[in-house]
Protein backbone atom coordinates (compact mmCIF):
# COMPACT_ATOMS: atom_id res chain seq x y z
CA UNK A 1 0.00 0.00 0.00
CA UNK A 2 1.31 3.44 -0.97
CA UNK A 3 -0.29 6.04 1.32
CA UNK A 4 -0.91 9.57 0.08
CA UNK A 5 1.46 11.67 2.18
CA UNK A 6 0.83 15.00 0.46
CA UNK A 7 -0.95 16.26 3.57
CA UNK A 8 2.12 15.36 5.65
CA UNK A 9 4.31 17.36 3.28
CA UNK A 10 1.98 20.34 3.67
CA UNK A 11 2.18 19.94 7.45
CA UNK A 12 6.00 19.98 7.35
CA UNK A 13 5.95 23.13 5.22
CA UNK A 14 3.47 24.83 7.53
CA UNK A 15 5.47 23.82 10.62
CA UNK A 16 8.75 24.93 8.98
CA UNK A 17 10.64 21.72 9.75
CA UNK A 18 12.33 19.45 7.23
CA UNK A 19 11.42 16.03 8.56
CA UNK A 20 8.89 13.95 10.47
CA UNK A 21 10.32 11.43 12.95
CA UNK A 22 8.78 8.39 14.64
CA UNK A 23 10.60 6.27 17.25
CA UNK A 24 8.38 3.27 18.09
CA UNK A 25 7.65 -0.34 17.27
CA UNK A 26 4.93 -1.23 14.79
CA UNK A 27 2.33 -1.60 17.53
CA UNK A 28 2.20 2.15 17.04
CA UNK A 29 -0.16 2.43 14.09
CA UNK A 30 1.39 5.66 12.81
CA UNK A 31 4.75 3.89 12.69
CA UNK A 32 3.33 0.92 10.80
CA UNK A 33 1.42 3.16 8.39
CA UNK A 34 4.39 5.38 7.55
CA UNK A 35 7.09 2.70 7.43
CA UNK A 36 5.05 -0.13 5.94
CA UNK A 37 7.06 -2.45 8.17
CA UNK A 38 5.94 -4.72 11.00
CA UNK A 39 8.51 -5.23 13.77
CA UNK A 40 8.14 -5.92 17.50
CA UNK A 41 11.11 -3.76 18.60
CA UNK A 42 11.38 0.03 18.28
CA UNK A 43 12.96 1.49 15.17
CA UNK A 44 13.15 4.95 13.65
CA UNK A 45 11.27 6.22 10.62
CA UNK A 46 12.10 9.57 9.03
CA UNK A 47 9.96 11.23 6.39
CA UNK A 48 11.72 14.00 4.48
CA UNK A 49 9.83 13.63 1.23
CA UNK A 50 10.90 9.97 1.26
CA UNK A 51 10.43 7.28 3.88
CA UNK A 52 13.75 6.31 5.53
CA UNK A 53 14.29 3.68 8.22
CA UNK A 54 17.03 3.34 10.83
CA UNK A 55 17.61 0.24 12.95
CA UNK A 56 19.92 0.54 15.93
CA UNK A 57 19.99 -3.25 16.07
CA UNK A 58 20.65 -5.27 12.93
CA UNK A 59 18.12 -8.01 13.72
CA UNK A 60 15.37 -6.66 11.43
CA UNK A 61 17.66 -4.94 8.90
CA UNK A 62 17.64 -7.66 6.25
CA UNK A 63 13.91 -8.23 6.40
CA UNK A 64 13.24 -4.50 6.30
CA UNK A 65 15.27 -4.09 3.11
CA UNK A 66 13.00 -6.67 1.48
CA UNK A 67 9.62 -5.72 2.97
CA UNK A 68 9.53 -2.08 4.06
CA UNK A 69 8.00 0.72 2.01
CA UNK A 70 11.13 2.84 2.31
CA UNK A 71 13.55 4.65 0.01
CA UNK A 72 16.46 3.84 2.34
CA UNK A 73 17.04 1.32 5.13
CA UNK A 74 20.07 1.87 7.35
CA UNK A 75 21.50 0.46 10.58
CA UNK A 76 23.50 1.75 13.48
CA UNK A 77 26.76 0.21 12.29
CA UNK A 78 26.77 2.64 9.35
CA UNK A 79 27.17 5.42 11.90
CA UNK A 80 29.77 3.64 14.09
CA UNK A 81 27.30 2.68 16.82
CA UNK A 82 29.75 0.41 18.64
CA UNK A 83 32.48 3.04 18.69
CA UNK A 84 30.07 5.61 20.03
CA UNK A 85 28.93 3.20 22.75
CA UNK A 86 32.53 2.79 23.90
CA UNK A 87 33.08 6.55 23.87
CA UNK A 88 29.76 7.91 25.15
CA UNK A 89 27.81 5.01 26.66
CA UNK A 90 24.83 3.24 25.15
CA UNK A 91 22.18 5.90 25.71
CA UNK A 92 24.07 8.91 24.34
CA UNK A 93 25.46 6.78 21.51
CA UNK A 94 21.92 6.15 20.36
CA UNK A 95 21.14 9.86 20.16
CA UNK A 96 24.39 10.61 18.35
CA UNK A 97 23.70 7.91 15.77
CA UNK A 98 20.19 9.25 15.29
CA UNK A 99 21.49 12.82 14.92
CA UNK A 100 24.04 11.68 12.32
CA UNK A 101 21.34 9.74 10.50
CA UNK A 102 19.25 12.91 10.27
CA UNK A 103 22.24 15.01 9.21
CA UNK A 104 23.12 12.51 6.46
CA UNK A 105 19.73 13.25 4.90
CA UNK A 106 20.02 17.01 5.37
CA UNK A 107 17.52 17.12 8.21
CA UNK A 108 18.14 19.50 11.11
CA UNK A 109 14.59 19.95 12.41
CA UNK A 110 11.80 17.42 12.86
CA UNK A 111 8.22 17.21 13.98
CA UNK A 112 7.33 14.27 16.20
CA UNK A 113 3.97 12.68 17.05
CA UNK A 114 2.22 13.26 20.40
CA UNK A 115 3.58 10.06 22.00
CA UNK A 116 7.18 10.46 20.82
CA UNK A 117 9.65 9.43 23.58
CA UNK A 118 10.62 12.50 25.63
CA UNK A 119 14.06 10.99 26.27
CA UNK A 120 14.76 10.76 22.54
CA UNK A 121 13.50 14.31 21.95
CA UNK A 122 15.71 15.71 24.72
CA UNK A 123 18.72 13.71 23.52
CA UNK A 124 18.37 15.11 20.02
CA UNK A 125 17.83 18.66 21.25
CA UNK A 126 21.05 18.48 23.25
CA UNK A 127 22.82 17.66 19.99
CA UNK A 128 21.32 20.66 18.19
CA UNK A 129 18.37 19.02 16.44
CA UNK A 130 15.14 20.98 16.64
CA UNK A 131 12.24 18.73 17.73
CA UNK A 132 8.71 20.14 17.46
CA UNK A 133 5.69 18.38 18.98
CA UNK A 134 2.96 17.50 16.48
CA UNK A 135 0.16 18.03 18.95
CA UNK A 136 -2.66 17.17 16.53
CA UNK A 137 -1.17 13.94 15.14
CA UNK A 138 -0.80 14.60 11.41
CA UNK A 139 -0.38 10.95 10.41
CA UNK A 140 -3.28 9.85 12.58
CA UNK A 141 -5.45 12.33 10.70
CA UNK A 142 -4.16 11.07 7.35
CA UNK A 143 -5.00 7.49 8.37
CA UNK A 144 -8.64 8.45 8.90
CA UNK A 145 -9.26 8.49 5.13
CA UNK A 146 -8.92 4.96 3.80
CA UNK A 147 -7.76 3.86 0.37
CA UNK A 148 -9.69 1.20 -1.54
CA UNK A 149 -7.06 -1.32 -0.43
CA UNK A 150 -7.54 -0.40 3.21
CA UNK A 151 -11.31 -0.68 2.89
CA UNK A 152 -10.87 -4.15 1.41
CA UNK A 153 -8.64 -5.05 4.36
CA UNK A 154 -11.36 -3.96 6.78
CA UNK A 155 -13.95 -5.82 4.74
CA UNK A 156 -11.87 -9.01 5.05
CA UNK A 157 -11.65 -8.57 8.82
CA UNK A 158 -15.41 -8.05 8.93
CA UNK A 159 -16.04 -11.33 7.09
CA UNK A 160 -14.07 -13.11 9.81
CA UNK A 161 -15.96 -11.15 12.44
CA UNK A 162 -19.29 -12.34 11.08
CA UNK A 163 -18.14 -15.96 11.13
CA UNK A 164 -17.18 -15.54 14.79
CA UNK A 165 -20.48 -13.84 15.62
CA UNK A 166 -22.35 -16.70 13.95
CA UNK A 167 -20.49 -19.18 16.14
CA UNK A 168 -21.38 -17.20 19.28
CA UNK A 169 -25.03 -17.04 18.26
CA UNK A 170 -25.00 -20.77 17.46
CA UNK A 171 -23.84 -21.58 20.99
CA UNK A 172 -26.50 -19.38 22.56
CA UNK A 173 -29.19 -20.68 20.21
CA UNK A 174 -28.23 -24.31 20.88
CA UNK A 175 -28.25 -23.97 24.67
CA UNK A 176 -30.93 -25.11 27.08
CA UNK A 177 -31.94 -23.44 30.31
CA UNK A 178 -32.09 -25.26 33.65
CA UNK A 179 -34.70 -24.55 36.34
CA UNK A 180 -32.69 -21.55 37.52
CA UNK A 181 -32.43 -20.10 34.03
CA UNK A 182 -28.74 -20.91 33.62
CA UNK A 183 -27.81 -21.89 30.07
CA UNK A 184 -26.15 -25.23 29.32
CA UNK A 185 -24.52 -26.47 26.13
CA UNK A 186 -23.29 -30.04 25.53
CA UNK A 187 -23.91 -30.90 29.16
CA UNK A 188 -21.87 -28.01 30.55
CA UNK A 189 -22.78 -24.56 31.83
CA UNK A 190 -22.47 -22.07 28.97
CA UNK A 191 -20.26 -19.28 30.22
CA UNK A 192 -19.05 -16.01 28.81
CA UNK A 193 -15.57 -17.51 28.80
CA UNK A 194 -16.67 -20.51 26.70
CA UNK A 195 -18.30 -18.31 24.08
CA UNK A 196 -15.26 -16.02 23.94
CA UNK A 197 -13.01 -19.03 23.44
CA UNK A 198 -15.10 -20.18 20.46
CA UNK A 199 -15.02 -16.65 19.04
CA UNK A 200 -11.24 -16.57 19.26
CA UNK A 201 -10.81 -20.02 17.69
CA UNK A 202 -13.10 -19.07 14.81
CA UNK A 203 -11.19 -15.86 14.21
CA UNK A 204 -7.87 -17.68 14.16
CA UNK A 205 -9.22 -20.03 11.50
CA UNK A 206 -10.08 -16.96 9.43
CA UNK A 207 -6.65 -15.34 9.80
CA UNK A 208 -7.63 -12.92 12.55
CA UNK A 209 -6.83 -12.43 16.20
CA UNK A 210 -7.99 -10.26 19.09
CA UNK A 211 -6.68 -9.52 22.55
CA UNK A 212 -10.11 -9.68 24.12
CA UNK A 213 -13.78 -9.48 23.29
CA UNK A 214 -17.07 -8.80 25.04
CA UNK A 215 -19.68 -11.42 25.93
CA UNK A 216 -21.59 -9.74 28.73
CA UNK A 217 -24.86 -10.96 30.20
CA UNK A 218 -27.47 -9.31 32.42
CA UNK A 219 -26.08 -6.66 34.77
CA UNK A 220 -22.62 -7.07 33.23
CA UNK A 221 -24.09 -5.79 29.97
CA UNK A 222 -25.06 -2.54 31.69
CA UNK A 223 -21.40 -1.47 31.56
CA UNK A 224 -20.49 -0.85 27.89
CA UNK A 225 -16.92 -2.11 28.32
CA UNK A 226 -17.48 -4.93 30.83
CA UNK A 227 -15.92 -7.96 29.12
CA UNK A 228 -18.39 -10.30 30.84
CA UNK A 229 -17.77 -13.40 32.91
CA UNK A 230 -19.52 -16.44 34.33
CA UNK A 231 -22.69 -18.29 33.33
CA UNK A 232 -25.07 -16.93 30.71
CA UNK A 233 -28.74 -16.84 31.64
CA UNK A 234 -32.06 -17.15 29.82
CA UNK A 235 -34.26 -14.06 29.53
CA UNK A 236 -31.27 -11.72 29.96
CA UNK A 237 -29.56 -9.57 27.31
CA UNK A 238 -26.25 -10.97 26.09
CA UNK A 239 -24.09 -8.34 24.38
CA UNK A 240 -21.50 -9.82 22.00
CA UNK A 241 -19.01 -7.23 20.76
CA UNK A 242 -16.18 -8.52 18.52
CA UNK A 243 -13.36 -6.32 17.21
CA UNK A 244 -10.75 -8.54 15.52
CA UNK A 245 -7.50 -7.65 13.76
CA UNK A 246 -6.49 -9.34 10.52
CA UNK A 247 -3.05 -10.84 11.20
CA UNK A 248 -1.81 -10.29 7.65
CA UNK A 249 -2.89 -6.67 7.15
CA UNK A 250 -3.26 -5.47 10.78
CA UNK A 251 -6.63 -3.86 9.97
CA UNK A 252 -9.60 -4.24 12.32
CA UNK A 253 -13.33 -4.54 12.09
CA UNK A 254 -15.94 -4.03 14.80
CA UNK A 255 -19.49 -5.38 15.26
CA UNK A 256 -21.93 -5.84 18.14
CA UNK A 257 -25.15 -7.80 18.45
CA UNK A 258 -27.41 -8.33 21.45
CA UNK A 259 -29.12 -11.68 21.95
CA UNK A 260 -31.63 -13.12 24.39
CA UNK A 261 -32.22 -16.84 24.93
CA UNK A 262 -35.88 -17.09 25.85
CA UNK A 263 -38.48 -14.41 26.40
CA UNK A 264 -37.10 -10.94 27.11
CA UNK A 265 -38.80 -8.53 29.46
CA UNK A 266 -41.09 -5.94 27.95
CA UNK A 267 -38.50 -3.24 28.74
CA UNK A 268 -35.68 -5.18 27.11
CA UNK A 269 -37.69 -5.71 23.96
CA UNK A 270 -38.64 -2.02 23.87
CA UNK A 271 -35.00 -1.01 24.35
CA UNK A 272 -33.90 -3.29 21.55
CA UNK A 273 -36.44 -1.84 19.13
CA UNK A 274 -35.47 1.71 20.10
CA UNK A 275 -31.78 0.93 19.61
CA UNK A 276 -32.46 -0.52 16.17
CA UNK A 277 -34.37 2.68 15.39
CA UNK A 278 -31.54 4.84 16.72
CA UNK A 279 -29.02 2.97 14.58
CA UNK A 280 -31.20 3.40 11.50
CA UNK A 281 -31.57 7.13 12.20
CA UNK A 282 -27.82 7.55 12.64
CA UNK A 283 -27.14 5.66 9.42
CA UNK A 284 -29.59 7.89 7.58
CA UNK A 285 -27.49 10.87 8.69
CA UNK A 286 -24.19 9.46 7.38
CA UNK A 287 -23.02 11.27 4.25
CA UNK A 288 -20.07 13.38 3.15
CA UNK A 289 -20.17 16.79 4.80
CA UNK A 290 -22.30 15.66 7.72
CA UNK A 291 -20.44 15.98 10.98
CA UNK A 292 -19.91 13.09 13.34
CA UNK A 293 -21.76 15.25 15.86
CA UNK A 294 -24.83 15.40 13.62
CA UNK A 295 -24.87 11.62 13.25
CA UNK A 296 -24.62 11.29 17.03
CA UNK A 297 -27.47 13.76 17.47
CA UNK A 298 -29.69 11.62 15.22
CA UNK A 299 -29.28 8.67 17.58
CA UNK A 300 -29.84 10.84 20.65
CA UNK A 301 -33.07 12.21 19.18
CA UNK A 302 -34.61 8.73 19.05
CA UNK A 303 -33.82 7.96 22.67
CA UNK A 304 -34.82 11.36 24.01
CA UNK A 305 -38.13 11.25 22.11
CA UNK A 306 -38.81 8.04 24.06
CA UNK A 307 -38.02 9.88 27.35
CA UNK A 308 -34.78 7.98 27.90
CA UNK A 309 -31.69 9.83 29.12
CA UNK A 310 -28.62 10.48 26.99
CA UNK A 311 -25.39 12.24 27.88
CA UNK A 312 -26.59 15.05 25.61
CA UNK A 313 -29.77 15.62 27.64
CA UNK A 314 -28.35 14.67 31.05
CA UNK A 315 -24.54 14.98 31.14
CA UNK A 316 -24.29 13.24 34.52
CA UNK A 317 -26.56 10.29 33.78
CA UNK A 318 -25.21 6.82 34.50
CA UNK A 319 -28.03 5.03 32.67
CA UNK A 320 -29.51 5.29 29.19
CA UNK A 321 -27.33 6.19 26.20
CA UNK A 322 -23.98 6.79 27.90
CA UNK A 323 -21.41 6.76 25.12
CA UNK A 324 -20.81 8.19 21.66
CA UNK A 325 -22.53 6.78 18.59
CA UNK A 326 -19.32 5.54 16.99
CA UNK A 327 -15.67 5.90 16.08
CA UNK A 328 -13.25 5.35 13.25
CA UNK A 329 -11.77 1.91 12.60
CA UNK A 330 -8.58 0.93 10.78
CA UNK A 331 -5.15 -0.03 12.05
CA UNK A 332 -6.56 0.88 15.47
CA UNK A 333 -9.97 -0.33 16.58
CA UNK A 334 -10.63 3.19 17.89
CA UNK A 335 -9.27 6.00 15.72
CA UNK A 336 -10.39 9.08 13.83
CA UNK A 337 -12.94 10.23 12.86
CA UNK A 338 -15.28 10.46 15.81
CA UNK A 339 -19.05 10.06 15.71
CA UNK A 340 -19.62 12.06 18.85
CA UNK A 341 -20.28 15.56 20.18
CA UNK A 342 -17.83 18.03 18.65
CA UNK A 343 -16.65 15.61 15.94
CA UNK A 344 -15.62 16.94 12.53
CA UNK A 345 -17.23 16.39 9.14
CA UNK A 346 -17.26 12.97 7.55
CA UNK A 347 -15.47 12.49 4.22
CA UNK A 348 -15.46 9.77 1.57
CA UNK A 349 -13.11 7.01 2.70
CA UNK A 350 -13.87 7.41 6.40
CA UNK A 351 -14.73 4.08 8.04
CA UNK A 352 -16.84 4.41 11.17
CA UNK A 353 -18.97 2.35 13.50
CA UNK A 354 -22.59 3.18 14.27
CA UNK A 355 -23.33 1.65 17.67
CA UNK A 356 -26.05 3.22 19.82
CA UNK A 357 -27.02 1.47 23.05
CA UNK A 358 -28.96 1.63 26.31
CA UNK A 359 -27.73 0.59 29.74
CA UNK A 360 -29.15 0.15 33.23
CA UNK A 361 -28.16 -2.49 35.82
CA UNK A 362 -31.84 -3.17 36.48
CA UNK A 363 -32.40 -4.13 32.83
CA UNK A 364 -28.96 -4.97 31.50
CA UNK A 365 -27.79 -3.49 28.25
CA UNK A 366 -28.52 -3.38 24.54
CA UNK A 367 -26.09 -2.37 21.79
CA UNK A 368 -26.26 -2.93 18.03
CA UNK A 369 -23.23 -2.00 15.93
CA UNK A 370 -22.47 -1.92 12.22
CA UNK A 371 -19.34 -0.69 10.45
CA UNK A 372 -19.72 1.53 7.38
CA UNK A 373 -17.55 3.40 4.88
CA UNK A 374 -18.54 6.92 3.84
CA UNK A 375 -18.92 7.17 0.05
CA UNK A 376 -19.30 10.08 -2.38
CA UNK A 377 -23.10 9.97 -2.05
CA UNK A 378 -23.77 8.36 1.34
CA UNK A 379 -22.31 5.21 2.84
CA UNK A 380 -21.73 1.51 2.24
CA UNK A 381 -22.52 -0.82 5.11
CA UNK A 382 -19.71 -3.36 5.41
CA UNK A 383 -21.80 -5.40 7.84
CA UNK A 384 -23.90 -8.25 6.49
CA UNK A 385 -25.23 -9.87 9.64
CA UNK A 386 -28.82 -10.26 10.74
CA UNK A 387 -30.18 -8.33 13.69
CA UNK A 388 -32.43 -10.26 16.04
CA UNK A 389 -32.84 -10.14 19.78
CA UNK A 390 -34.53 -13.46 20.53
CA UNK A 391 -32.61 -16.55 19.40
CA UNK A 392 -34.86 -19.08 21.20
CA UNK A 393 -38.44 -18.34 22.25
Amino acid sequence: MEPDLSTLEEYLDDTDVNGYLIDADSEDSDQYYLSGFDAPDPFVTLYDGEVRLLFLRSLEYGRAKKEASAATVQRGSEFDLEGKIEEFGRREARYRVLAEFLESHGVSSVAAPPRFPLRTADGLRELGVEVVADEEGAITEIRATKTDEEIDNIRDAQHANEAAMARAEELIDGATADDDGVLHHDGEVLTSERVKEEIEVTLLRHGCALDETIVACGADAADPHDRGSGPLEAGEPIIVDIFPRNKRTNYHSDMTRTFCHGSPSETLREWYDLTAEAKAAALDAVEPGASGAEVHDAACDVYEDADLPTLRSEPTTETGFIHSTGHGVGLDVHELPGVAPGADDLEPGHVVTIEPGLYDPDVGGVRIEDIVVVTEDGYENLTDYEERLVVVE
